[in-house]
């Protein structure tokens, strides 16, 4: 039940949700003093929620800053998060990514620059609905067509979510002899608050690396105060995402 709320709550709560929700409520409540507040409402949250300087100032702060490659020092192991493939996607003779590559691209930079010596995906489906796909393979195989030797690869294909990945995470380190010290967690910069929570929340203080950003260098034109923004919306998505699911997981104990 957690599984299923955990993956459908934060939508109930998105900002095109809302505005959504307070144009329907104003034009079926019969108070006029109604009607125009929650049209007012929603116009409102409308130019908040597609304010590009806004978001990006937002996400700036919630995003885990990156490492420079000649700042870091060698690790044992690369534990690298899945959650960018697009599931069922014909011809299957390839594998399809939405954004997120970067935690695929980056990991194998990583390892071909010496910085780790091998490299461990973690991530099943994350469907509410199981499939057979199977994101770690996914991300195994495209490392493979990169270069990266097969021998080098662990693959932790049966966790559907980031607190699951960590208890089982733990358990691989400790049979292979792993400590936390020796690994270095790779996912995307907005996901990595939470990543960070549930792995340290089973006793696996780990050093982040961020991949992915959405934010960007803030711009001070009147364009990113004034036009409405589509990318806008889609970090208030993330945000919101995020948000929620740090929650949820606060309330269940996982972080």
């Amino acid at each position: 039940m957690f599984f299923f709320l955990s993956k459908t709550l934060s939508y109930l709560v998105m900002p095109l949700t809302i505005i959504a929700v307070f144009l329907l409520m104003s034009r079926l409540v019969t108070n006029i003093l109604w009607r125009k507040g929650l049209l007012w409402s929603a116009i409102v949250l409308f130019f908040l929620f597609t304010n590009g300087f806004i978001a990006n100032e937002l996400m700036k702060r919630w995003e885990v800053d990156p490492r420079a490659y000649d700042t870091m020092h060698h690790y044992k192991l690369g534990i690298v998060l899945t959650g960018t493939v697009i599931p069922e996607l014909k011809p299957s003779d390839r594998v399809y990514f939405s954004r997120g590559a970067d935690r695929i691209v980056h990991t194998v930079q990583l390892y071909k620059l010496g910085l780790i010596d091998k490299i461990l995906v973690s991530g099943g489906s994350a469907r509410i609905i199981d499939i057979e796909e199977r994101e770690a393979d996914s991300f195994r195989d495209v490392m493979l067509l990169m270069g990266v030797p097969d021998s080098v690869i662990m693959v932790e294909n049966e966790t559907r979510n980031t607190h699951e990945s960590a208890i089982e995470v733990k358990n691989i380190l400790k049979r292979s002899g792993y400590t936390a010290e020796d690994c270095l967690l790779i996912t995307s910069a907005f996901h990595m608050r939470r990543s960070l929570a549930c792995y340290e929340k089973v006793g696996l203080s780990i050093d982040p690396f961020s991949t992915d950003f959405y934010a960007h260098q803030s711009t001070y034109y009147p364009d990113a105060f004034l036009i409405p923004k589509l990318d806008a919306l889609i970090i208030w998505h993330k945000l919101v995402h995020e948000w929620v699911g740090l929650a949820a997981y606060w309330i269940a104990g996982y972080v």
